[in-house]
């Protein structure tokens, strides 16, 4: 005879292993404060990256009218400028990084915790058929 109650569990089982199951695997093994940085530094290293091509991009395409208009102290503003820029969306990605991962490692953290609660109904009912065959 079959358990309704065991087949459901599966079906939820199976939904949550090719929906979730590998990637909240992967990230419920790292330690909380572990995830958050390596994804947050990952996430600074990105956005540097993309920074220093637009700025090439920027100083290609306007750097012949510039030097021919510029002055020491122009110079000196806008390089400040561009840091200063640079440092605000830096901080500003790696703060909106380490919240967002930090919600995605809870997330994944529960996932699993409720997975591993599914196989231990699982377990109990494999228990109780085996209980059974034995009498």
């Amino acid at each position: 005879m079959v358990n309704e109650e065991k087949v459901k569990l599966m079906n939820k089982m199976a939904l949550y292993e090719e929906k979730y199951g590998k990637e909240d695997f992967k990230i419920a093994s790292y330690y909380k404060k572990d995830y958050i940085s390596y994804q947050t530094i990952i996430t600074v290293i990105w956005v540097t990256i993309g920074y220093v091509v637009l700025f090439a991009v920027f100083a290609a395409a306007f750097m012949e009218s510039f030097l021919n208009e510029a002055t020491l102290i122009s110079i000196v503003l806008i390089m400040l400028a561009a840091v200063a820029l640079y440092l605000i969306l830096a901080v500003s990605y790696g703060l909106f990084a380490s919240r967002f991962y930090q919600k995605k490692h809870i997330r994944a953290k529960g996932r699993v915790k409720r997975y591993v609660r599914m196989l231990t109904q699982l377990e109990k009912f494999y228990g109780k058929e085996r209980k059974k065959k034995n009498e």
